[in-house]
This record gives C-alpha cells, sequence and structure tokens, in this order.
C-alpha cells in the first residue's frame, strides 16, 4: 500500500508538527514513481467573533477570511519546511469550532487515502492521550487514520498487525488478510522493516467453571488456544511470516496487544477499528479503544473494506 492523497490534521497548540512531519518521511520512504499529495488541514475558531452584535454577517465573514489568511501565513512555514520535490504540498485553513466536523467534511470532500494526526503522550510515557476528535476519528473516518506521537521513529522499525483468528466470523479472515497486507507494503517500504503478528484468545469462563464442576477448565483452554495457533499459522505461511513473529496469547485483547508491542519495541501497530454505535458502543464500547489508550507507539487504524459494523 502506497499512501498518494495524504490529509494532515495540524495541531495549533504545538510548534512542532509533528503528524506533518510523519507525513513526509512516510512518503519519502515509499519512494513513489509520481508525485504524493499532502494537504495540511487547520480548523480555527475563536468565539469573541461570533459574540458582536454590531458586526452585519459580511463584516462577520471579512473578519474570518482575515483570520483565516493570518493562519495560512503561520502555515506556509512549515510547507517551506518540508519542501520536497516528491510531495505536492498545499494547506486548507477553515474556520469552524467543530474539528472533528472540519475532518469529517474534508475527507468526504476528497479522495484521501490517509489521514494523520498528532495525539499527546501522558506524562508518565507509558500511554497515549486520545481527545475526542481522536475517538471520532477512528470511530467514523471511512479512509485509515495514522495517529502519531512526539519524537523520532525507533529504529528497529518494527511493525506489529493485531489479528483476530478465532474464526468465528465470515469476513474476519477477509480482514486479517487486508491488515497484514497493509503491515507488509508498509515493511517493504522500510528500511530494515519487519512485520509481527499477535492475537489474543479468552481464558475459561470463570462461571463455568463454578457453575460445571466437570467442566474441564485446562482442556477448554487448550482447545480455544490450539484453533488460534492452527489459524494464525495458516495466516503467516499465507504471507511468509515466521513463527517466531507471530504472538498468540490468553487474556484480553488490551491487555495482550500494548504488552506484545512494548517487548518487541514496536514503532507502529496495525489495528482494526470496527466501530459500535448506539446501545453497543454505550455499554460496550470498541476493543480498539481499550488498546489504543494503553499504547505507547503509533497507531494506524483501519476499517474493513466490506463491512463496518
Amino acid at each position: 500500500m502506497k499512501f498518494k492523497n495524504i490529509l494532515v490534521v495540524l495541531n495549533p497548540e504545538n510548534e512542532k508538527q509533528y503528524a506533518l512531519a510523519r507525513a513526509v518521511r512516510l512518503v519519502k520512504e515509499q519512494k513513489n514513481e509520481t508525485k504524493v499529495k499532502i494537504t495540511a488541514l487547520l480548523s480555527v475558531y475563536d468565539l469573541s467573533y461570533e459574540m458582536s452584535a454590531l458586526l452585519s454577517s459580511e463584516e462577520r465573514s471579512e473578519m474570518h477570511q482575515q483570520v483565516i489568511e493570518k493562519h495560512r501565513h503561520a502555515v506556509q512555514y512549515y510547507l517551506d519546511k518540508y519542501a520536497d520535490p516528491e510531495i505536492e504540498l498545499q494547506s486548507h485553513i477553515v474556520w469552524n469550532s467543530n474539528e472533528a466536523e472540519a475532518i469529517k467534511e474534508e475527507v468526504e470532500g476528497n479522495n484521501y487515502d490517509l489521514v494523520v494526526k498528532y495525539t499527546k503522550d501522558e506524562e508518565s510515557f507509558t500511554s497515549l492521550i486520545f481527545t475526542p476528535v481522536d475517538w471520532q476519528l477512528l470511530r467514523k473516518c471511512p479512509v485509515p487514520v495514522l495517529m502519531v506521537r512526539d519524537g523520532d521513529w525507533k529504529h528497529q522499525r518494527r511493525i506489529l498487525v493485531a489479528v483476530n483468528v478465532s474464526g468465528e466470523q465470515d469476513y474476519q479472515d477477509e480482514f486479517n488478510q487486508e491488515l497484514v497486507e497493509t503491515g507488509m507494503s508498509l515493511a517493504e517500504n522500510l528500511n530494515r522493516g519487519n512485520v509481527h503478528l499477535v492475537a489474543a484468545y479468552p481464558s475459561a469462563p470463570i462461571n463455568m467453571a463454578i457453575d460445571l464442576p466437570e467442566f474441564n477448565t485446562s482442556g477448554y483452554e487448550n482447545g480455544i488456544r490450539g484453533q488460534h495457533l492452527i489459524n494464525m499459522k495458516a495466516l503467516r505461511q499465507k504471507f511468509g511470516i515466521s513463527e517466531d513473529h507471530t504472538h498468540v496469547r490468553e487474556g484480553f485483547p488490551e491487555e495482550v496487544i500494548p504488552e506484545v508491542a512494548k517487548e518487541i519495541e514496536a514503532e507502529l501497530v496495525i489495528l482494526g477499528t470496527v466501530g459500535r454505535t448506539g446501545l453497543s458502543a454505550a455499554l460496550l464500547g470498541n476493543t480498539a479503544e481499550h488498546v489504543i489508550s494503553k499504547l505507547s507507539c503509533n497507531l494506524l487504524g483501519i476499517k474493513p473494506s466490506k463491512k463496518d459494523d
């Protein structure tokens, strides 16, 4: 997968634009045959401009444009800084009080194949802080979303792909292949890149062991693990991934995936983000959300190309 039309969400609160820097570096490592387009989006808003009843709609619109032009000049500094003959850089400054809505409108109106956004580290550097805008992007954005953090990429260049090899859903095998193909493609473009796969399998339900004394807990767990190992083997062999680069562990995905990412010092985790809506979202949340809040590396969230529920 080579990204050809990238939307970078600028961070007005940070002098260093990590998302833009990461997008430019990604493009350069792709070794493209044609120019790649990067659009730097900045959403600006000032409530004080909306409060005055003395201004006409025309005057208010003119003031909006003045603010936009002021920010456009500021953003131009970054476009000049990262200018590259392989990249077509441009900016889009919009007046919108809702950053998530501004991003949504931009994505819907253009054929972007990747959105890149900066997200903060916690002070302890053990995990990332995701804003409500980040969550909305990961849940609803129809194209892959790359969440980046401070600092440079690790030298190991390891990519960890989280897959579901339970075999419970028909579309899961196809989605697993989408995720792994993305990881393999990125690894092929990155020097010293290599791909690891991770899958979590559940423990035996405690209530079954209590309510059914004759229930064979170890037999159940061995059966579940065995099936996951068989399915993982089939997946890794399809892509020529070595056995020592696959990790099948007991536990919840939100514990297993960050644990493995830390162990192998992954620079990037690729994760399927199948968003829920309605009561399901309120009660269960999204497994992906629980996982990514514990990561200490960059994240690429991808939705299934054919199924999103």
